[in-house]
């Protein structure tokens, strides 16, 4: 056994990768006030550990450049959609077409699946209704806010991320 395959070693290098992120993302739900790290750092530890219980290290790995492509292509979608969203609610009239999207899936199944869902439910518009075999279905808000090349440039994102080959379409 090598000291790289050691579980111990793995489980310890994912706790120094998980638990600055969700001390990071604990900052800013508490918007960076001192006070609150006393229960801050009990609901660190306690998150970190659930992560590395659930989602245990795996063979895909992250791409710090796929991971820098894809933050970019979220704060872009986010703000591009939260823009029409708001025009939307600022027209004297809504003349929406919400309906139900399947679209079909070219990430293997796994964490990129659902990272690909989690991602789309959070932009405005959409939400994700359901991951069924290779299929994903999605609720839109209307119509014609929801452009295909947005859903597969997300796609694409996302087999960046994991560093994943996805299959032809």
């Amino acid at each position: 056994m090598t000291i790289a395959r050691s579980p111990s070693l793995r489980s310890s290098r994912l706790w120094l990768m998980r638990a600055p992120l969700f001390a990071a993302l604990w900052w800013v739900l508490a918007e960076g006030e001192t006070r609150a790290w006393g229960v801050g750092a009990a609901t660190v530890l306690a998150a970190t550990a659930a992560s590395v219980w659930l989602w245990p290290p795996s063979r895909a790995h992250l791409s710090p450049v796929g991971l820098l492509a894809f933050l970019a292509f979220f704060a872009l979608q986010s703000l591009r959609g939260g823009f029409t969203v708001a025009l939307l609610a600022l027209r004297p009239r809504l003349r929406l077409r919400p309906g139900l999207r399947v679209l079909p899936l070219r990430l293997p199944p796994g964490a990129g699946r659902v990272l690909l869902a989690d991602t789309l439910s959070l932009l405005p518009g959409t939400v994700s209704a359901g991951l069924c075999d290779d299929e994903l279905h999605l609720h839109v808000l209307d119509q014609a806010l929801v452009d295909d090349a947005d859903l597969r440039a997300a796609e694409d994102r996302v087999a960046r991320l994991f560093g994943l080959e996805l299959a032809h379409a």
